[in-house]
């Protein structure tokens, strides 16, 4: 297994830089959308209707994608306080507790949004001309996304490998 995951390690690497990356962007042409909008209104006294919905769109993609990355990176919201006072043992049977569930909760998230997209894609959005179900495309990715990355922290921490989390708390101590 060890192997295994020292040979995927540099895929899922590649896969969390470009969603960061892609979640980057994406703010930044939400930005220049609701830009252009406030331009267009106070100015121009043009509003245009499509920048607010795919500003929404966008914004639910680097929403999604940063979770995700985060995720993986080990900074996603959590309450530590108890598991740092806890024993060694304790510690790791909570992350993989926790891990697991995160595991379900992106397998949930994508399953649940393939029947949202696919009950909504006979709808359009109304601006934008696109298929309802466009807008649950963002939360099918995040979530496999999320189940990906919390599968390998968990396979870490059956391992023994450090988590990331662990490392940034002994940095800061």
């Amino acid at each position: 297994m060890w192997r295994f995951m020292q040979a995927v390690r540099p895929v899922l690497a590649g896969l969390s830089r470009a969603s960061l990356y892609l979640s980057g962007v994406g703010l930044l042409v939400m930005t220049a959308a609701v830009g252009w909008q406030v331009f267009a209104r106070y100015v121009l006294n043009d509003t245009p209707s499509w920048s607010e919905p795919l500003s929404l769109h966008l914004m639910s993609w680097f929403i999604i994608l940063g979770a995700a990355v985060g995720v993986r990176e080990s900074v996603h919201l959590g309450l530590d306080f108890v598991r740092h006072g806890a024993p060694p043992a304790m510690q790791r049977a909570m992350d993989l507790v926790s891990l697991g569930l995160i595991v379900l909760f992106g397998i949930a998230m994508t399953y649940y949004s393939i029947l949202l997209a696919a009950g909504t894609w006979s709808a359009r959005i109304p601006v934008l001309g696109w298929p309802g179900g466009v807008d649950f495309i963002p939360m099918i990715v995040g979530g496999l996304l999320i189940s990906l990355f919390a599968a390998e922290r968990f396979i870490d921490t059956c391992l023994g490998a450090e988590i990331a989390a662990d490392v940034v708390l002994q940095e800061a101590a």
